[in-house]
């Protein structure tokens, strides 16, 4: 079936950038689009965000969020107020309170190589976007990977990812599928992972596939000490994580012996605490106690010299009791 455009139906037209169709349609959200498509029809008036969302049927706060993201792409400018007096109202009405950037020159210019900072700002981005065809991908796959618009702290933090801490693409991408998988799939948790494994030296597809079996092994650990100890199943912390990587797969602990070690936490501090148990197994693995019949042995010879050390140091009290009661006499006959 085709289609075709009927003009004569128009009452008004407004324009519309050509980028926006161009780069961003795909990956804009149905509500950056309304805002967007509102504010170029009313560019020329002044308006809010409470008059877009009440004009579109969402909130206020989406407008803000909407507006931001036209902001990070260049489509739109945010304007910091003057600190100078403004002239009275009447004589100069207000202008929109996110102003659309002006349309581009159609002179043909030379291309500006982005500038690089430390925090990129939405201008920075949607440059890199428009100029690395790189970059535009990670953008676009990263959004259908984790499944919702990029907002522009992720956007940011990607491109540092790529830029600063020298992930590539595919290795990136990789990234965001385990933390997705994970259900931890937030700016800050995604920015943290890529520091590790930048600080880990990990820039290869290989390095990153060798990463990801190592922490799904780590994760089959931690649900092992979890059944053992009996707890609710959830996401281990990384302080869990780098417990059960040592007591199951470095030292090579059973889930038995980790319950032993429980066990006693319990009996000595009356709570589950991961760094007395740690200390347990630790002194396990230098002694090279590996089962539960060794673990009970080593129990029975150490209650048995707590018991020969208490009854040494009662023979001690009784000696010295007798001791001192035998001078009474003399104390009492110098009186």
């Amino acid at each position: 079936m085709a289609f075709s455009i009927h003009p004569g139906a128009w009452k008004s037209v407004f324009a519309v950038p050509s980028t926006l169709v161009d780069s961003h349609i795909k990956m804009a959200s149905p509500n950056q689009l309304k805002v967007l498509l509102w504010a170029l029809r009313h560019a020329e008036e002044s308006f809010t965000h409470e008059a877009i969302a009440a004009a579109l049927g969402i909130t206020a706060s989406d407008v803000q969020d909407a507006m931001q993201y036209w902001v990070q792409v260049g489509l739109v400018a945010e304007e910091v107020p003057e600190q100078a007096v403004q002239p009275a109202a009447a004589e100069h009405p207000l202008q929109p309170e996110f102003p659309l950037a002006a349309a581009p020159i159609t002179e043909s210019l030379p291309p500006v190589p982005p500038r690089r900072i430390p925090k990129p700002d939405g201008l920075f981005i949607a440059e890199r976007i428009n100029q690395s065809a790189e970059i535009r991908f990670l953008m676009q796959e990263a959004q259908q990977l984790l499944g919702r618009p990029l907002s522009p702290g992720l956007s940011s933090t990607l491109l540092a990812i790529h830029d600063d801490y020298g992930l590539p693409v595919d290795v990136t991408l990789m990234l965001l599928q385990f933390v997705k998988s994970k259900g931890k799939d937030n700016t800050s948790y995604i920015e943290a992972v890529a520091r590790d494994w930048a600080e880990e030296g990990i820039s290869t597809h290989l390095q990153a596939e060798e990463k990801l079996r190592r922490l799904d092994e780590i994760n089959k650990a931690w649900r092992k000490i979890e059944q053992a100890l009996r707890l609710s199943p959830r996401a281990p912390s990384a302080r869990e994580e780098r417990y059960s990587d040592r007591w199951l797969l470095e030292w090579k602990f059973s889930p038995q012996m980790v319950r032993e070690a429980y066990d006693r936490s319990v009996d000595a501090i009356g709570k589950l605490s991961l760094s007395y148990m740690n200390k347990i197994l630790e002194r396990w693995q230098r002694e090279g106690i590996t089962t539960p019949q060794q673990a009970a042995m080593e129990q029975k010879e150490k209650t048995t010299v707590q018991k020969q050390s208490k009854l040494q140091q009662t023979t001690y009290d009784i000696e010295e009791y007798e001791r001192m009661s035998a001078q009474v006499p003399d104390l009492l006959g110098k009186e």
